[in-house]
């Protein structure tokens, strides 16, 4: 029995602006599924209002109610879910399920250089053209000179895998040059080592008043951190309603994401989920049921196994994103970090969201860094990003911090 292509991922906009559209995804299913259609949501800046998931373990059927903009790329977003389902063989036009038989190869790294006069904004407006491009910053190197010079180095692979060809290094040239204009020294993009971008082993490259600061597994108390939780959080399971799986009861605020955040732990832990259903309710409230079994297709029984899955959903919950902002040496430094899927992806866009807000705080950025550190066990993409304070920064650091946790909690 086959699935037509076309009906793999289906797509009805709404007709009225403010309704939710629906996106239908009919598919072989695979552990992770859930987290890796999330992912791409989140890529192309839709909020998902509601989601039926339902599973035999073998063919699935999502439903996402989601809210987009006039922006929205809804063809290629399209393109890149069905790029996400289970790998599938062809005979005109007729697709069928076909088991992964080796993990696919990791995506070509490409050293992007980029010289210009330093402008306010400048690095969000870049980030931004590299993200409408669909080109994925792996690690950053941004740094200013005195002369008002800014060396760019940006590690990025490309979605579109096409970023050898001189055709779409010319049309990224393109909208560099579009976004700079006469600001622009030179750009140049050559192919690299994978090797450039792997994990950092050391984590004594971050001070330690920070890692036990960020990353400790305790919320902190007093301000200006208490505001960068989220509260209200209930993480229940139950066993009794079903014979075969242990029902998830998840009641908590809604933030950018939280769907992607759940599904995320839930694929680290080799969870499958059979049926689940997510809404929000009156003023952000959300409430997620979640039928779901382990690998061997047994229930969650082990009383320990239970708690630790249910405080690290808690916790993923309490505390998504790590913000803070410190002092390095004479100067301001602002972190981001967010936990990174075993799978070796991180959380979209979350460069993108850094750089704007501080374009909105009208704060220029001195240098900034993409790094990843394993801390406490997990592995962590940290955002350092120094600030230029000029004659002083003219907004308190707890304001910087609140408003970078709310353009990343999408509570702008």
């Amino acid at each position: 029995m086959g699935i037509l292509y076309d009906d793999v991922v289906i797509i009805r906009e709404s007709e009225k602006e403010g309704d939710p559209s629906v996106i239908t995804v009919n598919c072989p299913d695979k552990t992770g599924l859930g987290c890796d259609l999330c992912r791409i949501l989140l890529f192309f800046g839709l909020s998902i209002v509601r989601g039926d998931v339902s599973t035999d373990g073998k063919w699935c059927y999502i439903v996402f109610w989601v809210i987009g903009k006039s922006t929205t790329r809804w063809g290629l977003m399209k393109m890149r879910l069905v790029e996400a389902c289970p790998s599938c063989s062809s005979t005109s036009g007729i697709f069928y399920y076909r088991a992964e038989l080796q993990s696919p190869k990791p995506p070509d790294v490409f050293l992007l250089k980029f010289c210009c006069y330093d402008r306010k904004g400048l690095l969000h407006d870049v980030t931004s053209v590299l993200s409408e491009l669909e080109l994925n910053i792996k690690k950053v190197k941004v740094s200013t000179t005195p002369d008002g010079r800014v060396m760019d180095l940006f590690f990025i692979t490309d979605t579109r895998g096409l970023l050898h060809t001189n055709k779409r290094r010319e049309d990224t040239y393109a909208h560099l040059r579009g976004v700079t204009g006469d600001a622009m020294i030179s750009c140049d993009i050559e192919m690299v080592g994978s090797d450039i971008t792997a994990c950092s082993q050391a984590s004594s490259f971050l001070p330690s008043a920070i890692t036990e600061s960020m990353f400790c597994s305790e919320i902190p108390n007093g301000p200006p951190s208490e505001s960068l939780t989220t509260s209200n959080i209930s993480v229940g399971m139950d066993n009794s309603l079903s014979p075969a799986h242990t029902l998830v009861q998840i009641v908590c605020e809604d933030h950018k994401a939280l769907l992607y955040d759940i599904m995320r732990t839930l694929k680290d832990y080799n969870i499958q989920i059979s049926y689940g259903r997510f809404s929000i309710k009156q003023r952000r409230n959300c409430e997620i049921d979640l039928f779901i079994m382990q690998a061997d297709g047994k229930k969650i029984i082990d009383p320990n196994k239970q708690n630790s899955l249910s405080s690290r959903l808690h916790m993923e919950l309490e505390r998504p994103l790590r913000v803070a902002v410190a002092s390095r040496g004479p100067d301001t430094e602002l972190l981001v970090a967010n936990p990174v899927e075993l799978s070796d992806k991180g959380r979209p866009l979350v460069f993108y969201d850094i750089t704007l807000t501080l374009k909105k705080l009208d704060i220029c950025i001195f240098s900034a860094e993409i790094d990843r550190h394993m801390i406490g066990g997990r592995e962590w993409e940290v955002y350092r990003v120094l600030l230029d304070e000029g004659d002083g920064l003219s907004l308190p650091r707890s304001k910087i911090e609140k408003e970078v946790w709310k353009t990343l909690m999408g509570w702008e």
